[in-house]
Parts: C-alpha cells; sequence; structure tokens
C-alpha cells in the first residue's frame, strides 16, 4: 500500500496566540490534508520545549508542551476571556513564533485558566490514570519554581538525591502548584486526543517523533538517575552527540547524558518499553530518532571543548530491539536511520524490519552511486524531499553547488515549467517507497527563511510558521492530483499498512 504525508509541525500553524496549537487551525490543517489526499500528518515531538527551544532537548518523555494549548478552546470553556488574551504579547511577527514572549506570558494565562476551573473529578481521574509519570513530573516542575528555575542537580541535597523525607515535604509543601501542572497536562491531553480522534475520522494518521536522548535537567534523570552514565555526585561522565559531519567540522555536542546500557537490560529496558509504549498511545506511528545509535553512539567526555574528542561505543543492538518487538508487537516505527551509517547499522535496521529513511537532498553530492538515489530504493523505506533538520528545496537548490545542481536536474528531469521545487517532490512521489513525506515548507516552495533547524546553532532554530491564508483549497487540489497520480492517495484510515515490517 502507497501512501503520503506532510511533514508540519503543530507551532508552525497559523493562528492568533504566538504559536501554532491544538485549536481550529490544527483542525483545518485535518481538513486539507483530506482534501489533498494525505494519509499522514507528520509532527515534531509533542513534549516540552527545551535548551534552545529545541522540542528534542524536552524535561519531560510524557508531558505535553503547554505551548500547544489552545487558548480559543478555554475560552469556550469558560476558563479564560478574550480580555484576559488580548491584554498580553504574543508575538511580533506572523510568520515567526517569539519563544521569549511564550516563556513569559503562557503559564501566566493558563494560571488564570487553573483559578476558574471547577471540573476536579475529571482531573482526579485524569491523574489516576497517569498516575504513572504525573506525579513525579508535577512535583519536577513545582520544584523548578520554587527553585527560582535552576535544573534539579543544584538543588539542595536531600532534593537533589530524592530523599523521602525531603519529597514528601515538597509534596504537601507544593501541594497547589503540583495541581496546577496537573490541571495543564490534563488541558494538553484532552485538546490533543480530540484532535487526534478528529484526524481519525478524516482518514489521516499521525507520525510522532521519540528523541534518542533527554537532557540531564529532565524529571526523567531526576527520578532514574541509575539509568544514566552519572558520576557519585550525579554529573555526567560523558555526554552524547555526533563526529563531524556535512553540518559542522567539529561534531555536534548534544550534551545529553548517555545510557547505562547494561543497567537497561537488566530489568529487560523497562524505562524505553515504558516510554514507547506511551508515544504508541499518543501516535499512529513513531519515528525513532537516531536508529544508528542503537548499534553504537558516539560519546564525548565531559566537559571536551568538542564533539571532535569523542569515539564511538557500542549500543544495545538486536537484543534491545528484540525485546522491544516482542514487548510492544503493535507499536509501528520509522528508524531515522540517518547519518554515518556502517554496514553495522544497515544490518541492525535491515533485521528490525522497520523501514529507514530515504532523503533526496542527501542522493546527489556526488557523482559516485548514492543509497539515496531512488532507483536504488526498496519498498521497505519512507521517502522524504528533506527533513526539519536540512534546507527547504528552495533553498536546496538556490545555494548547493552547481555540480549538485546539475546533477539533481538531470536525474529528476527538472524544469522551469514545471517548477524545481514542484520536480523535486514529483520524484519522490514517484518512488518505489511505501510512504513519501514532503515538508510544508516545500508545498509552499518557500525558501531559507522557513528552514526549520540548522543541527549545530542556536539562533532562530524551530520558528518558522506558515501565514493565514498560505495553503488554500488550489493548492490541496494540486497536492491531491499529483498524489493520486503516482498511486499514493488514500482518506481511508489504514494505520497497519504491512504488519511484518510495521509501516
Amino acid at each position: 500500500m502507497r501512501r503520503s504525508g506532510i511533514l508540519m509541525h503543530i507551532t508552525s500553524l497559523p493562528g492568533p496566540y504566538g504559536v501554532g496549537t491544538m485549536g481550529e487551525q490544527a483542525y483545518r490543517f485535518v481538513d486539507f490534508l483530506k482534501k489533498a489526499g494525505q494519509s499522514f500528518w507528520q509532527v515534531l515531538p509533542l513534549t516540552p520545549t527545551g535548551y534552545g527551544d529545541s522540542p528534542y532537548q524536552s524535561c519531560s518523555n510524557f508531558a505535553g508542551n503547554y505551548y500547544l494549548v489552545d487558548l480559543g478552546i478555554l475560552v469556550k470553556d469558560g476558563l479564560l476571556t478574550e480580555d484576559q488574551i488580548q491584554q498580553r504579547m504574543w508575538n511580533v511577527r506572523e510568520d515567526r513564533v517569539d519563544f521569549g514572549l511564550l516563556y513569559q506570558n503562557r503559564l501566566e494565562i493558563l494560571r488564570l485558566a487553573f483559578d476558574n476551573f471547577s471540573q476536579e473529578e475529571r482531573l482526579d481521574r485524569f491523574c489516576l490514570e497517569n498516575s504513572d509519570w504525573l506525579p513525579d513530573y508535577a512535583l519536577y516542575m513545582a520544584l523548578k519554581d520554587e527553585n527560582g528555575g535552576k535544573p534539579w542537580y543544584q538543588w539542595r541535597e536531600d532534593l537533589k538525591r530524592r530523599k523521602p523525607d525531603a519529597v514528601w515535604q515538597a509534596r504537601n509543601r507544593l501541594k497547589r502548584e503540583i495541581r496546577f501542572y496537573c490541571f495543564v497536562q490534563y488541558l494538553f491531553y484532552t485538546q490533543w486526543y480530540h484532535l487526534l480522534n478528529y484526524a481519525h475520522e478524516n482518514g489521516v494518521s499521525v507520525i510522532g517523533d521519540v528523541p534518542i536522548y533527554v537532557p540531564l535537567d529532565s524529571v526523567d534523570v531526576w527520578s532514574d538517575p541509575d539509568l544514566f552514565l552519572l558520576d557519585e555526585d550525579l554529573t555526567p561522565l560523558a555526554v552524547a552527540g555526533c563526529p563531524p559531519d556535512a553540518f559542522t567540522q567539529d561534531g555536534q555536542m548534544w550534551g545529553n547524558p548517555l545510557y547505562r546500557w547494561d543497567r537497561m537490560k537488566k530489568d529487560n529496558y523497562r524505562w524505553w518499553l515504558h516510554r514507547l509504549e506511551k508515544a504508541g498511545e499518543l501516535y499512529d506511528v513513531v519515528r525513532l530518532d537516531h536508529f544508528r545509535a542503537f548499534e553504537a553512539y558516539w560519546s564525548v567526555p565531559y566537559g571536551a571543548p568538542t564533539a571532535r574528542d569523542g569515539c564511538w561505543v557500542e549500543g544495545p543492538g538486536m537484543d534491545f530491539i528484540q525485546t522491544l518487538k516482542r514487548q510492544l508487537p503493535g507499536l509501528q516505527l520509522i528508524a531515522e536511520d540517518l547519518g554515518y551509517l556502517t554496514p553495522a547499522v544497515l544490518a541492525l535496521r535491515d533485521a528490525s524490519g522497520y523501514p529507514g529513511m530515504k532523503v533526496l537532498e542527501f542522493a546527489f553530492d556526488s557523482r559516485e552511486p548514492s543509497l539515496y538515489l531512488p532507483h536504488n530504493y526498496i519498498h521497505n523505506t519512507v521517502c522524504y524531499t528533506g527533513t526539519h533538520d536540512n534546507m527547504t528545496l528552495k533553498q536546496w537548490l538556490e545555494t548547493s553547488d552547481p555540480d549538485v545542481v546539475e546533477y539533481a536536474t538531470e536525474y529528476m528531469g527538472l524544469n522551469r515549467q514545471e517548477g524545481l521545487v514542484r520536480g523535486v517532490i514529483r520524484t519522490a512521489l514517484s518512488s518505489i517507497s511505501r510512504l513519501c513525506i514532503v515538508q510544508m515548507q516545500d508545498w509552499l516552495e518557500l525558501g531559507g527563511e522557513a528552514r526549520m533547524n540548522f543541527p549545530g546553532t542556536m539562533d532562530n532554530n524551530w520558528c518558522w510558521r506558515a501565514l493565514p491564508g498560505s495553503y488554500d483549497d488550489a493548492l490541496a487540489e494540486a497536492i491531491c492530483r499529483l498524489t493520486g497520480l503516482y498511486g499514493r492517495y488514500g482518506n481511508k484510515l489504514e494505520i497497519t499498512l504491512n504488519k511484518e515490517t510495521h509501516i
């Protein structure tokens, strides 16, 4: 079964509150996907954003990003008034998210909604249903507030090490603040599942993203430090990153603590199974970030000036994959198998049966044969024009080496009459890959101003937003026509495309 979808993070949707939310514009985007004949909506992680405003640096595996909670819905529910919302500044430009303004104002306005909330039984039921993660998360957030936003490893020693008496006292001392953070998660999950159900009713499945690592300042590390490579003072011994590559000559220093895979194996990878089981409830399909790290990961000594000082360390390999397939047989995964791929990484991916990724922008860097050229694809793959870490197609075509553009033009038969960007998309849709995902920025033919992320940098990432009216029925019809031309049309919900190989 051949299908296609669009990559468009929720924060990038248009709307009146400074950032895309799970409100009216999200429902209208589902309508757009249906009109365009798309079967999938791919989003980035929905967890709270962290360092550098990145959704890949979240303080919790399970919490939802409260920036995505739609304020208009809260007005309809009687929890806020329009005047309360309009009294605050949410953005400077319609086409950019201002995370600084969101940080200043979003929790403040949600506290006003909390003051007006009276459905305590519903909140109690939500807390009970999420008792496996919510109490620790809400306590962690309340303690961060009490400590002026400092990370947990800078709290006083008894709280840093979660001494039972200190934790008990904090839970009693911060009851209302803890309740508030539970309420915020109640809002997020209520709005998300309403939106997800609407997508399903309209034949659209959701692909979500699970980052490979969590940051040091997260409730996950604070509550389970023995599972991470920390010393006796709870300081990392080594951190994650990647070696020098096309993005940066010094490699990328991500800074996340590494896993103690030996300890995780002893309890049958409990932490990972819990994490992915929850992701499988949140999304229809999970894109597992940085899949190559399960074969071997780049370990950088803590305090090293650059990622160049790192080395490869063996990961959990097939033992982890087999456990995952045995314990969560219904979980559908896409393996993000990009980066430095060795025969061992490719063997692990193939043995897993999970579809890997093919990115067209990677195919034309040389005249040497490339596995990213469509004639080398196999069916069990997902073809992307580009990802959130890549240039938009327009930017790529305008700034790449002339030899690269010449090669791409010849290979894909690009021409000005059709449009170069549209020709690249046509090539992706025509590939043998069972699923094709196109960034919304590429359907809109936007340039470098719409790039979502530039790995290894901190400024201006994750900010792009679509302008109101930028995608309309005419574009939906054009997308639908191309989608149908290459046999990828489908509005019927078919999450399991192939039970043996998942997607």
